[in-house]
């Protein structure tokens, strides 16, 4: 079961700068939460809230986690540890075996980080945060440096594991497409002070198929959504 999340009148500020503003939010265990909004408006202030980096400067924040899994959107593996030895170096009883196998990296088990293309580096990077056994998983455009087919082909990796282990997963992207086949409910935020304004819940059959008519759609809809006045 998924981690549960309730902020209750939330507010961050950094040096006087008022970058969160009374955030009122409840996230359900297993729920797949996308946080829309432009870049700088607050968004990564907001997942390091939850994961715990940061704290509120006003407000409740309670997040119901044992494990905290943070995929970053730069890979920052430890360059000088071979696949495995970064995977085993977060959790030394983790099944590696089994977590490559999923994410289709047991051939690379022993190479090093430079010996990887960037999609590789970033499944690493995922396998990394999955390590945890998570209940929560945090993303922080993850796919935003990664090719077209590539992005699906994680993301499709992504969308299979929450079928079978039921995380709660919170992400934050640029890419409408992203966050419609990734989310249960979309969160559009303003410029900074940072405030939900709209929440846009997604109703597409599972499993998603990411150019599917539906979900093309949904995005149609959700541009309009994005760019009204």
């Amino acid at each position: 079961m998924g981690a549960s999340i309730e902020l209750k009148g939330i507010y961050k500020d950094f040096a006087g700068l008022r970058v969160l503003e009374n955030w009122d939010l409840v996230i359900s265990p297993s729920e797949r939460i996308v946080i829309l909004g432009l870049s700088g408006s607050g968004k990564t202030t907001f997942l390091r809230l939850l994961a715990g980096i940061e704290a509120p400067t006003r407000g409740q924040l309670e997040v119901n986690s044992q494990k905290i899994g943070f995929v970053f959107q730069e890979p920052r593996l430890i360059p000088w540890r071979t696949i495995r030895q970064n995977l085993l170096f977060v959790n030394d009883r983790a099944n590696i075996d089994a977590l490559l196998n999923s994410l289709h990296l047991e051939e690379f088990s022993d190479y090093y980080p430079s010996q990887l293309s960037g999609g590789m580096k970033q499944r690493v990077n995922l396998a990394r945060a999955l390590a945890v056994s998570p209940d929560l998983l945090i993303m922080d455009e993850a796919f935003a440096s990664l090719d077209l087919k590539v992005k699906v082909d994680i993301m499709n990796d992504v969308m299979r594991l929450w079928q079978q282990h039921r995380f709660t997963m919170v992400s934050v992207t640029h890419d409408l497409k992203e966050a419609l086949y990734l989310a249960d409910r979309i969160l559009l935020i303003s410029s900074r002070p940072a405030r939900i304004i709209q929440q846009f819940p997604v109703d597409l059959s599972e499993p998603r198929i990411f150019s599917s008519p539906e979900l093309l759609s949904l995005e149609g809809d959700l541009l309009r959504l994005v760019c009204q006045d």
